[in-house]
């Protein structure tokens, strides 16, 4: 089944370049199904990027996906025109009495930042409270596992000695887990980032599992034993140069970065990267789609945030095991 994205969007014609599956909103309104509705909180600075990388990952299921766009604020992007924030992007307002089956919320550059400092933090806060009666299932991605651990479960991030930087192997602490249904022991997965949510604070959290680690990153993927929550610390969606691109980024603005680690071919920023978590990224995505959403979402699109359906459903998927 294909992706549903907005009329217009310029990842449309990206995706079809690559032989993607998508159809506009308009096409889509033709067919008599009931489509997936998925809603991005897109917080990262450059937003056309960070909208292709996500729609990639969501694009290989079978499942009809309607994909909206929220923004946090009404204050203009720095990095993306303001014609395609005004054409493609929602304000809360505007969705604040809609449901929606899933919804990823991005990460931000924001790791060294207090969040009481953090300029949209109030409505970050409230998006994350709407969320627990409007959404099936939440992808929380890096900065905003650090949010929403904070504002939801009261777990402080801890500010790392030095910032994770690379791809870094991890290791599967549930291989039954349905979210990692496919993974191998070990795989691997980018990170960039300057903060953490500390294991041993997680460990007291009785509802939250940890699903998979890393020695060197900490903890990868976590889930909500009712499935409302996913947490991804690090970038399965990122594309081959992305880290390239940052490290490069930081060497011009002179912040003297170090060089991404388990990346470049003998560490020489020269040689094109290697390309170690596709694979594995795709799964986490299809894994969530299916088995976080569109099985634990009801058909009546009402019913969502009804917490009995959602238990009635994990626990006949318990007794199936």
């Amino acid at each position: 089944m294909p992706l549903n994205i907005p009329d217009g969007l310029p990842a449309f014609n990206v995706l079809q370049r690559e032989n993607i599956f998508c159809i506009s909103n308009t096409e889509a309104r033709r067919q008599d199904i009931r489509p997936v509705r998925i809603l991005l909180l897109n917080l990262m600075p450059k937003k056309i990027e960070t909208e292709i990388h996500l729609l990639r990952m969501l694009s290989n299921s079978p499942l009809q996906i309607n994909v909206e766009l929220l923004r946090i604020s009404d204050k203009p992007s720095k990095t993306t025109p303001i014609e395609h924030m005004d054409n493609f992007y929602k304000s809360f307002e505007q969705i604040i009495g809609e449901k929606y089956d899933g919804m990823i919320i991005t990460g931000a550059p924001l790791g060294q930042v207090p969040f009481s400092e953090v300029s949209f933090w109030d409505d970050m806060q409230r998006i994350l409270d709407w969320t627990v009666t409007h959404v099936t299932s939440v992808m929380f991605l890096c900065w905003a596992v650090q949010a929403a651990m904070y504002h939801l479960y009261g777990i402080e991030k801890r500010l790392l000695p030095k910032k994770i930087f690379g791809v870094y192997p991890h290791q599967l602490v549930k291989p039954l887990a349905p979210i990692v249904r496919g993974f191998d022991d070990v795989f691997y997965a980018p990170h960039s980032r300057y903060a953490e949510v500390p294991t041993e604070a997680l460990a007291s959290l009785a509802e939250i599992e940890i699903i998979a680690d890393s020695q060197i990153a900490g903890p990868y993927v976590m889930v909500h034993k009712d499935g409302r929550h996913l947490f991804v610390t690090g970038h399965s969606e990122y594309e081959p140069n992305c880290l390239k691109d940052e490290y490069e980024r930081d060497l011009l603005a002179k912040l003297e970065p170090e060089i991404p680690e388990n990346y470049f071919p003998h560490d020489d920023p020269k040689e094109d990267p290697w390309v170690t978590w596709k694979s594995h990224g795709n799964l986490l995505f299809n894994n969530w789609l299916n088995y976080y959403v569109y099985q634990l979402t009801p058909y009546d699109m009402t019913e969502i945030g009804n917490t009995r359906h959602t238990s009635r459903i994990l626990l006949n998927r318990a007794l199936a095991q």
